[in-house]
């Protein structure tokens, strides 16, 4: 079973949804899509298989996001896609790939929604909050 994270180390976010993954006892592909972007294509595609629109896939925080105006709603999703390539961090993460689908896991715990396997252990974020009980169920 094949589990990939398009993954930023410095991204509290994205440790967390990592470390979940290994919660379920799955050693998955990591993608530092910092340090290696992913092309066009791949960005093309994950965001068709999540159903998503381009947009969504922007983050906004610490990025150039504002200094590109690219809020303004008149960008294509070409034009969209072309910051993203000429700046990574524009893209939102992490992005996991299972078996299951495809998904900006944000906040980390919707990552369980697409993992194949349970989870084996109670899990708690960084910042403390409860995910997983010790049975290995979601905390509501």
């Amino acid at each position: 079973m094949t589990v990939t994270i398009y993954h930023n180390p410095d991204c509290g976010t994205s440790r967390n949804v990592l470390a979940l993954i290994r919660n379920a006892g799955i050693e998955p592909t990591i993608v530092e899509y910092l340090k290696t972007p992913p092309s066009r294509e791949t960005v093309i595609d994950l965001i068709t298989r999540m159903g998503a629109p381009v947009r969504s896939v922007l983050r906004e925080k610490d990025t150039p996001y504002a200094t590109l105006d690219l809020a303004d709603p008149t960008l294509s999703d070409t034009a969209l896609l072309d910051a993203m390539m000429a700046h990574p961090i524009l893209i939102n993460r992490p992005i996991v790939v299972t078996p299951l689908g495809v998904k900006l896991c944000r906040p980390s715990e919707t990552v369980l929604d697409i993992l194949p396997a349970q989870q084996r252990a109670a899990f708690a974020k960084e910042d403390g909050e409860a995910v997983v009980d010790s049975a290995g169920r979601r905390v509501p």
